[in-house]
Protein backbone atom coordinates (compact mmCIF):
# COMPACT_ATOMS: atom_id res chain seq x y z
CA UNK A 1 0.00 0.00 0.00
CA UNK A 2 1.38 3.61 -0.42
CA UNK A 3 0.49 7.14 -0.72
CA UNK A 4 -0.50 8.09 -4.40
CA UNK A 5 -1.37 11.77 -4.03
CA UNK A 6 -1.84 14.45 -1.78
CA UNK A 7 -4.13 17.49 -2.76
CA UNK A 8 -4.52 20.61 -0.70
CA UNK A 9 -6.44 23.35 -1.30
CA UNK A 10 -7.38 27.10 0.31
CA UNK A 11 -10.88 27.22 0.68
CA UNK A 12 -13.03 30.45 1.87
CA UNK A 13 -15.19 30.56 4.89
CA UNK A 14 -15.28 34.03 5.34
CA UNK A 15 -18.65 35.30 6.80
CA UNK A 16 -19.64 38.59 8.48
CA UNK A 17 -19.07 37.29 11.91
CA UNK A 18 -16.81 38.93 14.59
CA UNK A 19 -15.40 38.05 17.73
CA UNK A 20 -13.51 40.11 20.48
CA UNK A 21 -10.45 40.59 18.49
CA UNK A 22 -11.44 39.76 14.88
CA UNK A 23 -14.03 39.83 12.30
CA UNK A 24 -14.07 36.61 9.94
CA UNK A 25 -14.40 38.54 6.70
CA UNK A 26 -11.10 37.70 4.64
CA UNK A 27 -11.34 34.45 6.93
CA UNK A 28 -9.70 31.13 5.02
CA UNK A 29 -9.12 27.23 5.79
CA UNK A 30 -6.59 25.13 4.36
CA UNK A 31 -7.90 21.33 3.48
CA UNK A 32 -5.95 18.70 2.58
CA UNK A 33 -6.57 15.22 0.83
CA UNK A 34 -4.50 12.05 1.19
CA UNK A 35 -5.00 9.68 -1.59
CA UNK A 36 -3.98 6.11 -1.13
CA UNK A 37 -3.91 3.14 -3.55
CA UNK A 38 -6.03 0.88 -1.14
CA UNK A 39 -9.78 0.25 -1.84
CA UNK A 40 -12.46 0.09 0.69
CA UNK A 41 -16.38 -1.04 -0.26
CA UNK A 42 -14.96 -0.17 -4.27
CA UNK A 43 -13.79 2.90 -3.14
CA UNK A 44 -10.14 4.46 -2.80
CA UNK A 45 -9.19 5.28 0.76
CA UNK A 46 -8.92 8.91 0.71
CA UNK A 47 -8.16 10.65 4.23
CA UNK A 48 -9.47 14.71 4.77
CA UNK A 49 -7.92 16.84 7.17
CA UNK A 50 -8.69 20.79 7.60
CA UNK A 51 -7.99 23.66 9.65
CA UNK A 52 -9.94 24.92 12.79
CA UNK A 53 -11.90 27.97 12.23
CA UNK A 54 -10.65 31.38 13.28
CA UNK A 55 -6.60 30.46 12.39
CA UNK A 56 -6.34 30.95 8.59
CA UNK A 57 -5.28 28.52 6.04
CA UNK A 58 -2.03 27.37 5.75
CA UNK A 59 -1.60 27.22 1.89
CA UNK A 60 1.74 28.79 1.75
CA UNK A 61 3.61 26.21 4.18
CA UNK A 62 1.93 23.36 2.85
CA UNK A 63 3.06 23.62 0.04
CA UNK A 64 6.61 25.44 0.03
CA UNK A 65 7.42 22.96 2.81
CA UNK A 66 5.25 20.18 4.32
CA UNK A 67 3.86 18.30 1.50
CA UNK A 68 6.68 18.24 -0.94
CA UNK A 69 8.53 16.35 2.05
CA UNK A 70 5.45 13.83 1.31
CA UNK A 71 5.69 13.51 -2.07
CA UNK A 72 9.50 13.16 -2.13
CA UNK A 73 9.64 10.38 0.49
CA UNK A 74 10.17 6.72 -0.16
CA UNK A 75 6.80 5.26 0.17
CA UNK A 76 7.55 2.52 2.02
CA UNK A 77 9.05 5.26 4.10
CA UNK A 78 5.25 6.42 5.18
CA UNK A 79 3.79 2.69 6.38
CA UNK A 80 3.91 0.65 8.99
CA UNK A 81 6.15 -2.07 9.68
CA UNK A 82 4.00 -4.89 8.44
CA UNK A 83 2.75 -2.81 5.35
CA UNK A 84 -0.69 -2.98 5.95
CA UNK A 85 -1.50 0.49 6.71
CA UNK A 86 -0.07 4.04 7.13
CA UNK A 87 2.04 5.02 9.82
CA UNK A 88 1.11 8.17 11.31
CA UNK A 89 4.08 8.58 13.31
CA UNK A 90 6.43 8.00 10.51
CA UNK A 91 4.86 10.73 8.35
CA UNK A 92 4.85 13.15 11.20
CA UNK A 93 9.12 12.35 11.37
CA UNK A 94 9.02 13.25 7.44
CA UNK A 95 6.84 16.37 7.61
CA UNK A 96 9.39 17.70 10.32
CA UNK A 97 12.44 16.99 8.39
CA UNK A 98 14.71 19.93 9.12
CA UNK A 99 12.24 21.64 11.58
CA UNK A 100 14.03 23.19 14.42
CA UNK A 101 12.48 22.82 17.66
CA UNK A 102 10.00 25.55 18.97
CA UNK A 103 5.92 26.29 19.05
CA UNK A 104 6.27 28.35 15.34
CA UNK A 105 1.95 28.75 15.65
CA UNK A 106 1.09 28.50 12.19
CA UNK A 107 3.77 25.57 11.49
CA UNK A 108 0.98 23.45 14.05
CA UNK A 109 -1.60 24.57 11.50
CA UNK A 110 -0.09 23.30 8.94
CA UNK A 111 0.96 20.08 10.25
CA UNK A 112 -2.43 19.06 11.93
CA UNK A 113 -4.39 19.33 9.10
CA UNK A 114 -1.95 16.79 7.08
CA UNK A 115 -1.87 15.02 10.60
CA UNK A 116 -5.57 14.82 10.14
CA UNK A 117 -6.06 13.35 7.24
CA UNK A 118 -3.44 10.29 8.07
CA UNK A 119 -5.37 9.18 10.65
CA UNK A 120 -8.37 9.71 8.91
CA UNK A 121 -6.93 7.44 6.32
CA UNK A 122 -5.68 4.76 8.91
CA UNK A 123 -9.23 4.41 10.15
CA UNK A 124 -10.84 3.71 6.33
CA UNK A 125 -8.39 1.44 5.68
CA UNK A 126 -8.99 -0.42 8.93
CA UNK A 127 -12.21 0.28 8.25
CA UNK A 128 -13.64 1.43 11.64
CA UNK A 129 -14.52 4.31 13.14
CA UNK A 130 -11.09 6.80 14.42
CA UNK A 131 -11.91 6.68 18.33
CA UNK A 132 -12.05 2.64 18.09
CA UNK A 133 -8.41 2.42 16.16
CA UNK A 134 -7.39 5.38 19.42
CA UNK A 135 -8.57 3.38 22.17
CA UNK A 136 -7.32 -0.10 20.66
CA UNK A 137 -3.97 1.35 19.97
CA UNK A 138 -3.70 3.42 23.22
CA UNK A 139 -6.50 2.74 25.96
CA UNK A 140 -6.33 -1.08 25.92
CA UNK A 141 -9.70 -1.16 23.96
CA UNK A 142 -11.55 1.24 26.41
CA UNK A 143 -13.26 3.82 24.88
CA UNK A 144 -15.78 6.33 26.12
CA UNK A 145 -19.50 6.07 25.19
CA UNK A 146 -20.32 9.64 25.55
CA UNK A 147 -18.27 12.69 24.84
CA UNK A 148 -19.00 16.30 26.59
CA UNK A 149 -19.79 18.76 23.78
CA UNK A 150 -21.05 22.18 23.68
CA UNK A 151 -22.59 24.69 20.70
CA UNK A 152 -20.26 27.42 20.39
CA UNK A 153 -21.66 30.25 18.65
CA UNK A 154 -23.04 33.72 19.85
CA UNK A 155 -20.68 35.48 17.54
CA UNK A 156 -20.81 39.61 16.62
CA UNK A 157 -22.89 39.93 13.62
CA UNK A 158 -24.30 43.04 11.84
CA UNK A 159 -27.58 44.10 12.81
CA UNK A 160 -27.92 40.77 15.47
CA UNK A 161 -30.12 42.34 17.92
CA UNK A 162 -30.64 40.83 21.85
CA UNK A 163 -34.04 38.66 19.94
CA UNK A 164 -31.57 37.24 17.31
CA UNK A 165 -29.11 36.14 19.86
CA UNK A 166 -31.53 34.14 21.85
CA UNK A 167 -33.07 32.59 18.86
CA UNK A 168 -29.54 31.23 18.20
CA UNK A 169 -29.43 29.94 21.37
CA UNK A 170 -32.71 28.89 21.58
CA UNK A 171 -31.86 26.79 18.71
CA UNK A 172 -28.97 24.80 20.38
CA UNK A 173 -31.38 24.20 23.00
CA UNK A 174 -33.68 22.66 20.65
CA UNK A 175 -31.06 20.14 19.24
CA UNK A 176 -30.58 18.69 22.30
CA UNK A 177 -27.47 20.89 23.72
CA UNK A 178 -26.99 21.36 27.66
CA UNK A 179 -24.30 23.72 27.25
CA UNK A 180 -23.92 26.61 24.74
CA UNK A 181 -20.81 29.22 24.20
CA UNK A 182 -21.09 33.12 23.33
CA UNK A 183 -18.72 35.66 22.61
CA UNK A 184 -17.98 38.60 24.89
CA UNK A 185 -14.96 41.34 24.92
CA UNK A 186 -15.85 43.39 21.65
CA UNK A 187 -19.03 45.39 22.90
CA UNK A 188 -19.20 47.80 26.41
CA UNK A 189 -19.01 45.75 29.00
CA UNK A 190 -23.01 46.88 29.68
CA UNK A 191 -23.86 45.55 26.70
CA UNK A 192 -21.95 42.31 26.82
CA UNK A 193 -23.99 41.83 30.42
CA UNK A 194 -26.93 42.25 28.59
CA UNK A 195 -26.09 39.88 26.00
CA UNK A 196 -25.77 37.87 28.86
CA UNK A 197 -28.74 37.95 30.48
CA UNK A 198 -30.72 37.51 27.40
CA UNK A 199 -28.72 34.11 26.85
CA UNK A 200 -29.43 33.00 30.57
CA UNK A 201 -33.17 33.71 29.95
CA UNK A 202 -32.99 30.85 27.42
CA UNK A 203 -30.81 28.93 28.54
CA UNK A 204 -31.99 28.94 32.77
CA UNK A 205 -28.52 28.41 35.04
CA UNK A 206 -25.16 30.04 34.38
CA UNK A 207 -23.59 26.29 34.35
CA UNK A 208 -25.13 26.12 31.21
CA UNK A 209 -23.60 29.10 29.25
CA UNK A 210 -19.68 29.20 28.65
CA UNK A 211 -18.50 32.80 27.64
CA UNK A 212 -14.97 33.70 25.16
CA UNK A 213 -13.38 36.86 25.83
CA UNK A 214 -10.93 35.43 23.07
CA UNK A 215 -8.10 36.79 25.74
CA UNK A 216 -9.76 40.61 25.93
CA UNK A 217 -9.74 41.74 29.43
CA UNK A 218 -6.79 42.11 31.48
CA UNK A 219 -6.79 42.17 35.03
CA UNK A 220 -7.63 45.99 35.00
Amino acid sequence: MRIVDVREMTASIASPIANAYIDFSKMTCSVVAVVTDVVRNGKPVIGYGFNSNGRYGAGGLLRERFLPRLREAAPDSLITDAGDNLDPFKIWSTLMTNEKPGGHGERSVAVGTIDMAVWDAVAKIEDRPLYRVLADRYRDGVADDKVWVYAAGGYYYPGKDLGALQDEMRSYVDRGYHVVKMKIGAAPLDEDLARIDAVLEIVGEGARLCVDANGRFDTE
